[in-house]
């Protein structure tokens, strides 16, 4: 198989010309980018160049690997892992097969015509495997810059080197990648966009993107900054931009059917008349509660698609001691909830609640959104607060929210996903986070906006977290 080298062009000015034409924000992606380019400069035969762009859908991890192939000058291709479960898909067939065929890699490097593209691996977190082999071990080979220059798919059955090529994958959730494709692959986490990022994305990209595919010129339509910002907040609550484009799309075209009844009309979208376009408001302002309620707490958890509220509601009633655990709980989330409520009992006598509580009351945790499956072990802290609020009749802040595990002595221990669950706090007007001691550091990767608008206390103990997230200090109300 003849193979033919593209001259990169490479100029970092063009560089971060084309990547900051295409994509808003994303500084520590195109610092890496630009990084990368210019060690290539440097010296053109450098390998290893693997980059792996984790992130919710829709925050931009494919269009990145398109402008890096033109910040480049090479030819862009991509293939989509997702659901690729035959080792063949990657290796490709023996020719003794019938309907055999290369692989995936080959065919790609084939498609662009030079042995130095940029080949962006789509979805590498949803490999499956079944009988016919592990793909994911077949890609251990392609992305060893120490064994690629050798690769050989069975179909060609000659060394192929692909050591050249650069290789950029995406994923949503690392923890979905086998740890050994993980290990070779030099990782930047892409996390949700903020009300601002998504406010200049629109305005910028997606607005003028969706004029042009509709045909309407921005004289026949007008839609004013504050419509914009109304459908971020009242029409889509996501970690990307991929929902938001789809009702800028939407009003485009309930725009093009008045314009095509009268070509002269110009249809000005404002906040008033936004509900002829999209319909009533889907979400309602997140920081719906703003009365301190006993027993009822704003827990923080990490999705694949980003940050969200985790309201947890804790009901004591006169009963046997039964503990009732209620809302798609995972098995790792009711041990916490049982962990939780044995911390309280050490603590009883100075909280002031009888020490006999767990036998004379029934206690229920539910966390709402019953459909929706929760598991993992940040919300003890929660649970912990919301149980003692409970026993003890005292409300908890409503501008307050919190993530932690807790253990059987009281302490707090880190959690992940710090960045998106600080963005839900934020996107929720919470004005306090109360967060483990030890994610301190994790707050470098918080985006400035959300650290100048939320305040972070740093807990060790769930002593510190009842005297910071209750209206009352429980352990002051029973000294006196």
């Amino acid at each position: 198989m003849e193979q033919v080298i593209k001259k990169d062009h490479i100029d970092l000015q063009k560089a971060r010309r084309v990547l900051d034409r295409d994509h808003y924000g994303l500084t520590k992606v195109k610092d890496r980018i630009i990084e990368s380019l210019a060690v290539k400069k440097l010296n053109p035969d450098v390998q290893g160049q693997i980059l792996c762009l984790v992130g919710p859908p829709g925050v931009g991890k494919t269009s990145i690997a398109h402008s890096v192939a033109e910040a480049m000058g090479r030819k862009y291709v991509r293939v989509s892992l997702g659901g690729v479960h035959d080792e063949s898909d990657i290796r490709g067939h023996r020719r003794t097969y019938i309907g055999a065929m290369p692989g995936r890699i080959i065919n790609a490097i084939q498609k662009a015509g030079t042995n130095n593209p940029v080949l962006l691996l789509d979805e590498v977190d949803k490999l499956g495997n079944d009988y016919r082999g592990d793909p994911s071990s077949a890609l251990l080979e392609v992305l060893d810059s120490a064994q690629n220059s050798t690769f050989e798919d069975h179909y060609v059955d000659m060394p192929f080197d692909l050591s050249k090529v650069f290789f950029i994958t995406t994923a949503n959730d690392a923890s979905n990648i086998p740890e050994p494709l993980y290990d070779r692959m030099d990782v930047i986490t892409l996390g949700s966009y903020t009300h601002e990022e998504k406010f200049q994305i629109a305005t910028k990209y997606l607005v003028p993107k969706q004029l042009k595919n509709s045909g309407i010129s921005n004289k026949n339509l007008r839609i004013a900054p504050s419509a914009i910002r109304a459908v971020i907040g009242g029409y889509t609550r996501e970690a990307g931009v991929r929902g938001l484009e789809r009702q800028i799309s939407t009003i485009c075209r309930k725009s093009a059917v008045k314009i095509v009844e009268d070509p002269e009309l110009v249809v000005r979208v404002t906040p008033k008349n936004l509900e002829n376009f999209l319909g009533p408001c889907k979400f309602r302002d997140e920081s719906l509660n703003k009365k301190d309620t006993v027993g009822l707490v704003n827990g923080l958890a990490w999705t694949s698609v980003g940050g969200v509220m985790l309201p947890i509601e804790v009901a004591v009633m006169s009963g046997t001691g039964k503990i009732e655990l209620t809302g798609s709980l995972g098995d790792v989330m009711k041990e916490s909830a049982r962990t939780a409520i044995s911390c309280i009992r050490t603590r009883a006598d100075k909280l002031g609640i009888p020490s006999d509580f767990y036998s004379k009351y029934d206690i229920h945790i539910h966390a709402p959104e019953g459909a929706v499956p929760k598991d993992g072990p940040s919300a003890g802290a929660a649970m912990a607060t919301a149980i003692t609020s409970a026993l003890t009749k005292i409300p908890i802040h409503h501008d307050v929210a919190m993530t932690g595990e807790i253990t059987l002595l009281g302490r707090i221990l880190p959690i992940g996903g710090l960045r998106e669950k600080t963005m839900a706090a934020y996107r929720a007007g919470i004005k306090t986070v109360l967060i483990p001691k030890d994610n301190v550091s994790d707050l470098e990767e918080v985006d400035k906006v959300v650290k100048d608008s939320v305040e972070f206390l740093p807990m060790e103990h769930i002593d510190q977290v009842l005297k910071n997230a209750l209206i009352k200090n429980p352990f002051q109300a029973v000294q006196q």
